[in-house]
């Protein structure tokens, strides 16, 4: 069982990384190589500061909020809790004062960001079986909804028996132990990451982010990546 920890937490961390990487590169090698569009892609009237709405169109969604205000609200709240969750992610890295302005422990919310997360990958889901949304989903859209509530699940599951339950075999010191080894290209896993009874949750949550990063670039989910160029070409 070990071998198989082993291989999830380290061949395959690196070969996510890889492909990650590689797809995205080949997909904006692709872009770069098209033709340009002789015709121009601005709808709204000129207006300027243009990065700022264009900012504003990305990170506040007002098309959304105007016609379905209900997903707009669970769409703010979940990129609210992924951005919280990032931080929480670096900080395992080290220990950053920028991140401390509000003192706190990693991860922050004390395992409520993780809840909020998954309920809002939950409504994405629901949402998707039944009217319009079902006729527009494919395959690939409940796959990655399923990848990350997955990801999410297993992830927040460790930090609730560490913040709610007083799980204190598996802490934040060990994760960075790992992070940092695999950073400097001399891979570690930990004892505690391998033998403790909660290590298998650590292991499923690390192999479904693998599966999703592996996925990603060949996703709808570049939008990520292309939003806020495509909101500039919009606003002119």
């Amino acid at each position: 069982m070990e071998t198989v920890y082993y291989i999830v937490f380290v061949p395959m961390v690196y070969l996510a990384a890889a492909v990650f990487f590689f797809g995205i590169a080949v997909r904006l090698a692709g872009i770069l190589r098209a033709p340009r569009n002789a015709t121009s892609l601005q709808i709204y009237p000129e207006k300027k500061p243009r990065w700022l709405l264009a900012l504003y169109d990305t990170f506040f969604f007002p098309t959304v909020r105007r016609h379905k205000p209900l997903l707009w609200v669970f769409l703010i709240v979940f990129h609210i809790g992924l951005l919280l969750l990032l931080i929480g992610h670096i900080e395992l890295l080290g220990d950053f004062a920028i991140f401390q302005i509000i003192p706190h422990e990693v991860f922050i919310g004390k395992g409520l960001v993780g809840v909020a997360v998954i309920i809002c990958l939950l409504y994405f889901l629901f949402r998707r079986f039944h009217g319009a949304v079902r006729e527009l989903s494919v395959p690939e859209d409940y796959l990655l909804l399923i990848l990350l509530l997955l990801t999410a699940l297993f992830g927040s599951q460790m930090d609730w028996a560490r913040t709610w339950y007083g799980y204190q075999e598996l802490m934040p010191s060990d994760y960075r132990e790992y992070l940092l080894s695999l950073i400097a290209l001399h891979p570690k896993v930990p004892y505690t990451m391998m033998s403790t009874g909660h290590a298998f949750m650590m292991v499923l949550h690390v192999f479904c982010a693998n599966l999703f990063l592996m996925v990603f670039p060949f996703s709808q989910l570049m939008h990520a990546i292309f939003a806020l160029p495509m909101n500039k070409l919009r606003r002119g």
